[in-house]
């Protein structure tokens, strides 16, 4: 009985014995563009999916367009545009921030899980480095409102 009719492996050129100068280059610039176009991001740790933020009623009445935007989860993680930050750098990185910006504005998104303590002192380094600090709050959904019809 035949089992391979065709000899298609007899047919097939040997593997060479030493690697071509292509596969360096291309090993290379697989890492030239993960260094030059990969995201700080895709290792790093992010917000959860279990993110939200506080419900207050007229949280949309003093929205302003923020300069700059951090974000807090109840871990007391900051996340900023530059990726992750401790709260004792934070004062040094708004500073840098600030500069040459006219009206710095901060908005800063805690999870609603966010202790007031760590809010505050986000809000202490904001206004020691010359920043206006609006708290993230989202709008009550039509209907869900508590208390007296």
């Amino acid at each position: 009985m035949i089992t391979r009719p065709l000899e298609l492996a007899a047919r097939l050129r040997p593997v060479p014995r030493d690697f071509d100068g292509l596969f360096f280059v291309n090993a290379g610039l697989i890492g030239l563009f993960f260094v030059l176009f990969g995201s700080r991001f895709v290792l790093a740790p992010g917000l959860g999916l279990n993110f939200r933020l506080p419900v207050v009623e007229g949280a949309n009445a003093a929205a302003k367009p923020p300069t700059h935007v951090i974000s807090v989860v109840d871990a007391g993680q900051v996340f900023t545009s530059d990726g992750l930050r401790k709260i004792s750098d934070l004062r040094e990185w708004l500073v840098r921030q600030g500069k040459g910006v006219g009206a710095p504005l901060v908005l800063v998104r805690g999870s609603a899980d966010v202790p007031i303590s760590v809010l505050a002192e986000i809000s202490n380094a904001a206004a020691a480095a010359g920043f206006e600090v609006l708290l993230a709050a989202s709008e009550p959904a039509a209907g869900a409102r508590e208390g007296r019809p």
